[in-house]
């Protein structure tokens, strides 16, 4: 059940199947080898609860024959399993009773019966002393939970991982747990913290559980470009060794991170569009592709304009490579919106900016917390003289 060094959990990668069988942008060709590699996988593991979830959903065609199959060897290996543990209660010592129980548990979560599994890692969990055997628990529990993207069970489970850190722990097991918050970060659309925990993780990763390395440089890259300030993005990000050895791998993905430093708006614009596709094929970051978009081009044009006093339209176009129309429409969603700090003015054609002044909105700030507490004293001399 556990992943070897190097290689995705198994559920988790089933699970990424599954996801683009759901896709609309899919074709059929590549739906009906994604459907026999997921039956193949149902199959070879005896998913027989997933397997009727699947074919309820009418993602598989239920097979009443495998099934029985599938549910026949999950009997015979949970007796077999019961038998052992009876026999290390009766024989053996908790060592041997919680090793039994454990290999229980990972039972059910190989045929994809999520409560058993839960219920029987609670159980494991009753036999286990050692923190970092907890802690192997927990990871288990977060699999599940990224699976069924239950992301209540994953907070949950993150928050008891904190608090076994406090009793003890190993750094190993610390790294590997910034690397599932950062998944969970990102998945619920808390990318700037996503970011911190990915870039803390980078030259300890060893979460191959959950993601090969090079998928998480991806996601470090594109958290990063949209919560970090310019200078750290070229400390952590551009520069970092790691992410250099890593990153020409990727399709557009260098493109993408160096034009936007080296404020090339044309070749980001082009690279930006060949990441799109691999943005909405992945099954944490396409809940927020429309989100993710805005916030990228809301970094990319406050770069732009942070060099200027005033500008036109024409040459913000010709910058980015696109028709004067099409910065005219965006440059008004995003002020509208509060998300830049300038004004068009259609007659000149031109782009003034009037980017808030941080001493100017802190005395404004301060002023207005003043008039706050006078009013609130001037209340409270009234009551005393009462």
């Amino acid at each position: 059940m556990e992943a070897q060094q190097g290689t995705q959990q198994l559920h988790l990668a089933l699970a990424h199947k599954l996801f683009l069988l759901s896709h609309p942008d899919i074709d059929d060709i590549e739906k009906v080898r994604l459907r026999d590699e997921v039956l193949d996988a149902v199959k070879a593991h005896d998913m027989a609860s997933l397997y009727e979830t699947l074919a309820a959903a009418s993602v598989l065609e239920m097979d009443a024959t495998v099934l029985d199959s599938m549910r026949r060897r999950i009997d015979d290996e949970l007796k077999k399993l019961d038998e052992k543990i009876a026999d290390a209660e009766e024989n053996l010592g908790e060592s041997e009773v919680r090793e039994a129980h454990l290999a229980k548990s990972l039972l059910y979560i190989q045929i994809g019966d999520k409560e058993k599994a839960l219920e029987q890692l609670k159980t494991t969990e009753g036999k286990t002393v050692a923190v970092g055997q907890k802690m192997d628990l927990v990871f288990y529990t977060l699999q599940l939970g990224l699976f069924y993207m239950d992301f209540d069970l994953i907070s949950k489970s993150i928050d008891k991982a904190k608090n076994l850190f406090e009793e003890g722990g190993d750094w190993e097991r610390k790294n590997r747990l910034k690397v599932y918050e950062g998944l969970y970060c990102m998945a619920t659309r808390n990318f700037k913290k996503a970011a911190n925990l990915f870039l803390d993780s980078i030259s300890t990763f060893t979460t191959y559980e959950l993601l090969s390395y090079d998928t998480f440089i991806f996601y470090t890259v594109l958290t990063s470009i949209i919560s970090l300030d310019r200078v750290s993005l070229k400390q952590k990000v551009v520069d970092a060794p790691e992410i250099l050895t890593v990153i020409g791998k990727i399709p557009h993905l260098s493109e993408f991170l160096n034009s936007l430093y080296g404020c090339q708006y044309k070749s980001f614009f082009s690279a930006f569009s060949g990441l799109t596709e691999q943005i909405k094929l992945d099954r944490y970051l396409q809940p927020h592709f429309r989100f993710y978009m805005r916030e990228v081009r809301t970094v990319v044009y406050s770069q732009f304009l942070e060099s200027y006093k005033s500008v036109t339209m024409e040459a913000m176009a010709t910058a980015f490579g696109v028709s004067v129309d099409f910065i005219d429409l965006e440059l008004s969603r995003f002020i509208a919106a509060g998300k830049l700090h300038c004004k068009i003015d259609k007659v000149a054609g031109v782009l003034e900016t009037n980017r808030p002044d941080a001493k100017n909105a802190l005395y404004q700030a301060t002023i207005k917390q003043g008039d706050f507490l006078l009013n609130r004293i001037q209340k409270l001399s009234r009551v005393i003289d009462l």
